[in-house]
C-alpha cells in the first residue's frame, strides 16, 4: 500500500470519527431545580438586568430591562420562584417619538421596570433616561399589552416604583 493511500485511508477514518463525535454531543439547557426541593445558582442562566418580580395569587410574574432591543421588557412566569418560563414581551414597538434616529442607541431606552398588579391589570412602569417614565398595562401578563405611554417626560429618571394606597390613588417614586 502506498503511503498516500494510508494517509488517505487515515484522514478518512478521522474525519468519520470526528463527525461521529460531533453528532453525539449535545448541549445542555441549564436547569436550576435539582428535583428535590433545592436549586443551584443561578436561578436564571441569561441576562435579565434590574429584574422586578411580583406575586399575584400563587403566580410569580417578572419583567426586566430590554434597552433598546424589540420586542422590549420580556415578561416571564414561575410558580416556585427557580422554573421560569418566557410568556411574552410588553413591548412590540416603541413609539415612533421614543425611537432613535437613524441608529439605535445602545444602552439606553428601556431601564429598570417595576411589575405591579393593581385592580385586575397588570402595570408596567420604566424610565428612559433621555425621554421619562413609560407605562403599559394587560389583563392578560402574557399578552398583549397596551401601547406605551409617556407619564411624566423628564431626563435622568431611570428607577421607578410605583404604588397604590388603601384608597386607589397612584404614586410612583422617581430616582
Amino acid at each position: 500500500m502506498t503511503n498516500m493511500l494510508k494517509i488517505f485511508i487515515a484522514a478518512a477514518m478521522a474525519s468519520g470519527l470526528m463527525a461521529s463525535a460531533q453528532t453525539t454531543a449535545v448541549s445542555e439547557v441549564w436547569q436550576p431545580d435539582l428535583g428535590n426541593g433545592k436549586y443551584k445558582n443561578p436561578v436564571i442562566n441569561a441576562d435579565y438586568s434590574d429584574p422586578d418580580v411580583i406575586r399575584v395569587g400563587d403566580d410569580y410574574y417578572m419583567t426586566a430591562s430590554s434597552f433598546c432591543d424589540i420586542p422590549g421588557l420580556p415578561v416571564l412566569h414561575s410558580k416556585d420562584l427557580v422554573n421560569w418560563t418566557l410568556i411574552g414581551h410588553a413591548i412590540a414597538e416603541m413609539p415612533e417619538y421614543a425611537q432613535f434616529q437613524p441608529d439605535p442607541n445602545h444602552g439606553n431606552a428601556v431601564w429598570a421596570p417595576a411589575i405591579r398588579y393593581h385592580d385586575g391589570e397588570f402595570y408596567i412602569y420604566y424610565g428612559d433616561p433621555d425621554l421619562g417614565i413609560f407605562m403599559t398595562k394587560t389583563k392578560d401578563p402574557a399578552g398583549p399589552w397596551e401601547p406605551l405611554v409617556l407619564v411624566h417626560a423628564a431626563k435622568g429618571i431611570i428607577d421607578t416604583c410605583p404604588l397604590w394606597d388603601e384608597d386607589g390613588k397612584a404614586y410612583n417614586s422617581l430616582i
